[in-house]
This record gives C-alpha cells, structure tokens and sequence, in this order.
C-alpha cells in the first residue's frame, strides 16, 4: 500500500470494514491525446498491499495504458460496461460487458486495453503488486524494473553480461 493511501473505514479492532465503491476517491492521469484513464483503487483503500483491485475508466477514444507484460505479476481483467479492443501480442479482441481475461505472469504478449467507441469503458483491474517488478513495454522496446525506481530502461542498450569487465 502507497505511504499516501487513503483507507476505507476501519473499526477499533483495526478490522478493514465493508465500504462502498463510491467512497473511494476518483484519481486520474492522462499523457497526450492518446493516453488516460481515470481509476479508483478498491484494494489499497480496502486495506489490501498484496493485491491491486481497481475499478478503471477509459473515455472515448483513449489508450489506458502503454502496451505491456509483466514478468512476476498476473493480472486479471473483467469489462464492466462499454465494449473496448484489447491489444494482445499481434491481435487485437472486441470486448464487451462481462469478457474476461487474464494475463498470466511471464506471458510475453504486450497487453493494452483501447476506447474505439463513443461511451465510456469501465472494467476491474486485479493484479499483484510485487516490489520487484518487471514489465516490458513492447511498443517503445523498454524495461522498468520496480525495485530500481520508476524508471524504465531501452532494450536496445543491452550489453553483454562480462562487458565492462576486463579480461
């Protein structure tokens, strides 16, 4: 759980209570024109630090986020309204209400969910939060290595294991 978190209600036993899904705080993020979403995280607000629960919204002709797989993590997807195209690897799928899928942890498959339509997407997100993780963003042909920080790192500079080394 981020050390700036915002927690659900929680009685005097410290035991997490049941909340519903409108207390929690919309947040958002865009990049451009291509790139947004806007999320609530029913998980960390739950009390959760394991395991990520987020309910997402794409509006209309926006990218939730760069092509991806994770390498520790799996992630499971569930549409809950609208009918976005998922990117995976070489294809892409029509979604709609009640479509599920999972993104199973190694499987090297760039993932990413597009808004085509006119009306707003809205589906759950779950997927482990492991500090050590490794995603690789297949479009840009980059790595970001969470126990490193935030940033990320081009494939293309990769170098030999013994480089740099002598002899």
């Amino acid at each position: 759980m981020a050390d700036n978190a915002i927690v659900g209600p929680v009685d005097d036993d410290g035991i997490h209570q049941p909340f519903s899904i409108e207390d929690v705080p919309w947040e958002e993020y865009s990049r451009g024109e291509r790139f947004g979403t806007r999320f609530r995280q029913l998980g960390e607000y739950g009390g959760c630090s394991h395991v990520g629960v987020c309910m997402e919204e794409i509006a209309p002709g926006r990218q939730a986020y760069v092509a991806h797989y994770h390498m520790l993590e799996e992630e499971h997807l569930l549409v809950l309204e609208g009918r976005p195209t998922l990117r995976l690897g070489g294809t892409t799928h029509e979604m709609a209400p009640g479509s599920y899928v999972c993104f199973p942890a190694g499987q090297r498959a760039g993932h990413a969910l597009v808004n085509h339509t006119d009306e707003t997407v809205r589906y759950l997100i779950i997927g482990e939060r492991d500090p050590n993780e490794v995603t690789v963003h297949t479009d840009a042909g980059h790595v970001g290595v969470r126990i490193m920080g935030e940033g990320c790192y081009r494939m293309a500079d990769a170098v030999d294991y013994w480089d740099g080394e002598g002899d």
